[in-house]
Order: structure tokens, then sequence, then C-alpha cells
């Protein structure tokens, strides 16, 4: 019995010490309040943020701004799923009366995803404060990129109050988008995983002429932040940027499957309690799939068994076989691979059941946004190869990392 208790209690003990990790970094938002908040005196303030702009004590960034005697927060800008978050997925976000700071919500993911100058009627200074997953197709970065358009257009300032990239600041994977397939979500000419704080790429955006317009720009830098960090190794607690990252290792996994997620052929977890880390249909046969993939021998990666019935969306309330995703190796797995890796071995499992001979081509548009060309889904489609279009997906890695070290703020 002293044994068990004595065994409960260091669980107790050690159930305290992940919860209660020791924060290791300063975010954009605590050295704004070091500083007092100096950059915003005498301005009136715009926020752009959602659920994510917290402080370490997971204070709000809109009730510190608001509650700060020297500065003036006047507007809020609301993103995908507004600023309380509490709108799902791709829905339209409207404007309101915030019900907390009495304050006007603009939304930027409704009629408009750009703030228009009666938006911006009573702003001298628009702030940027959401924590972002490190991947092109997530609709922030999207909104901060034409917002600093906006801010250029009609002479307003522009903050960014740095986050970490939850993916470090190493890993670059996926090709630029080609001119006809920029939109929401691929607004900008970067790699799909693209290696940089929300910092560092609007100062790329805005150095690269990325922009139509420059702006005057001024990135709130981290303090112990290191390229080589995942979100983990911070100590910052987390906070779901959309329903479906609910937690840091959701957003590592949204690469892996996200691309072919936009099909809605097969399940990538979406519905059942592991988002982006498993892909599954009632046709496949668990074993041989982990089999067939394991003997690829991806660097990093391991492949297990799965049998689910999700709870809704692709597949709900059916059983489904295939295998979850497991990165044993982070820093030698090439994440958005693993999608195009899937899609190779079952047509050579199930031939009748290849991707593209029997996906939705009503989505075939969205894919090609989401991947930023349709030259990934033609050639691939050809031969159900990954390697056919390998180089096309890194061909512009290397160059686009060399650019990206002019930017870097973080060592």
């Amino acid at each position: 019995m002293k044994r068990i208790l004595i065994a409960s209690f260091a669980l107790c003990l050690f159930s305290v010490a992940v919860v209660a990790q020791k924060i290791k970094i300063k975010t954009g938002i605590e050295v704004l309040k070091e500083q007092n908040f100096k950059v915003l005196e005498g301005k009136r303030v715009g926020l752009i943020t959602n659920p994510t702009g917290v402080d370490n004590n997971m204070k709000s960034t809109i009730d510190i701004l608001n509650e700060a005697p020297n500065v003036n927060l006047t507007t809020l800008f609301a993103p995908e799923h507004g600023v309380r978050g509490d709108a799902h997925a791709g829905d339209q976000v409207e404007n309101i009366i915030d019900p907390q700071t009495s304050l006007p919500v603009y939304s930027l993911h409704g009629k408009t995803r750009v703030p228009t100058p009666e938006m911006l009627e009573n702003v001298d200074i628009l702030v940027y404060d959401i924590q972002d997953i490190g991947c092109r197709s997530f609709t922030y970065i999207s909104t901060m990129g034409l917002a600093m358009e906006a801010a250029a257009q009609y002479g307003i300032e522009f903050v960014v109050l740095d986050r970490p990239n939850p993916l470090g600041g190493l890993k670059v994977e996926g090709g630029l988008v080609d001119d006809k397939f920029i939109s929401f979500v691929s607004q900008f000419k970067i790699p799909y995983v693209y290696g940089l704080t929300c910092g560092e790429l609007a100062q790329l955006l805005n150095g690269e002429n990325m922009l139509k317009q420059q702006c005057k720009l001024q990135v709130v830098k981290m303090k112990g932040w290191k390229r080589k960090m995942r979100y983990e190794e911070t100590g910052l607690q987390w906070i779901p940027s959309s329903p479906h990252i609910p937690q840091p290792i959701s957003s590592v996994f949204y690469p892996v499957s996200g691309i072919l997620g936009e099909l809605g052929y097969l399940s990538i977890g979406v519905g059942y309690t592991i988002p982006f880390q498993m892909f599954a249909a009632e046709w496949i046969q668990a074993d041989d799939l982990a089999n067939n993939l394991n003997g690829l021998q991806l660097p990093g990666i391991h492949f297990r068994p799965l049998h689910i019935k999700p709870f809704y969306s692709v597949g709900q309330g059916q059983q489904l076989q295939g295998v979850q995703v497991h990165i044993m190796d982070y820093e030698k797995a090439a994440l958005s691979d693993i999608q195009f890796y899937i899609m190779q071995e079952i047509a050579k499992l199930y031939p009748d059941k290849a991707v593209f001979d029997n996906a939705n081509d009503k989505r075939y548009r969205m894919f090609d946004q989401v991947s930023g060309s349709n030259y990934v889904r033609e050639t691939f489609a050809k031969n159900n190869r990954f390697d056919d279009i390998r180089d096309f997906w890194y061909k512009e890695v290397a160059p686009f990392k060399q650019v990206s070290k002019k930017y870097y703020l973080y060592k």
C-alpha cells in the first residue's frame, strides 16, 4: 500500500511538472509590456487578434491594451474564427461590438478580407498578435499581409507582436505559388512550410516587394526564442489556433495531410481524436498500407496500422482502416512529402482507388490552390509517383532559405 501511495504521489508530481513547465521565452506582447507600450503612445490603435493573442499569464492582448493607461485602443479586427474564436472554419465573420470592451469589431473574413478606409477611420497604427502554425495555407498570415497592404495604402503604421513558429525556424518545404493560384490559402509566393516567425515573414513580405506597397513596419521581437525550438520547448501554453489545431502537435501534422485533405477522399483525422495525423478509408487494409509505407523507410517516420470510426466529417460513423503517422525524428522528417507517399502507395495497393481517378473533381481547384500549382496534381496523376513531382516541390527551397536569412530575427 505504501509503495502504491509513493508511486501515486510521484505521478502527481510528474503531472504537475508537465503542466507547469517553466516558460522559457517572452513573446512580443510580453516585450511590449516591458517597454510600457512606448511604440503605441499617442496613437489610435487597431488590433488584429484572436484567442491565441495572450501574454504569459494567459491574459488577452485585447484586455491588456484596453486597460493600459497610455494606450488608446479604438478598433478590433477579426480574422477567420473571430476575435473571440466563436466562428467555425470557413464561416463568414460578422462585424459586431465586442461585449467585453464595447469596441467595434470589423471582420477580415467576411464580405472583405482587406481593411477598408471606413474600418481604419479611427486607427493610426495596426497591431497584429496571432499565433501562427508555420504553414502557408493557414489563413492568418494572409490576413496579416493584406492588412499590411492596407496600412501602406492609407499611411498607417504596422506592428507585429512576434510569436514562435511551432514548427521551429529551420524546416522549409514545398514549392512557391504560381500566379494563377494566388488565393486566401496561398496569398504569397512562399513555400508551403516556410520556417519563419510571423515577424520575420512580415519583414520578408515587406522587404522582397511581395506586397502591393511597402508599409511602415515594426516587429516587437521575442526574447529567448531560438530557431531550433519547437513549441513544446518554449514552455508556453497552447491555445487552439482553430478548432482542429487543439494542441501544438496538431500544427506539426497540419502539413502532413492538409493538401490531400482538401479532396475529402480519405479521413485525415478531422472528425476523430488525432486531426491531421492519419489517413483512412473503408476499403484500406491497415496492415498492408502500413507495411508498404514502412518499406519506403522514410527518414524519421513510422506508420502504424489504425482502425477507427470517425465522429464526424469524412467517414462519419463508418469502420475505417488506415495508418497513423508517427514522427520518430523531427529533424529528419519531411512533413509535406508524407501525403504524396500515401497517395502513391494507395495507387499501388488499390489501383482502382487511385486518388485523382476517384476524388471529387470539384475540389481539385482547392487542392491546386493549397499546393500552389496545378502542376503537382496533373503530373502526379500520370503515374501516381512522388518522384515525378519531387524536384518541382523542392526546387525553390534552397533559394528561399537564402533570401529568408536576410530577415532572421533569431539565431
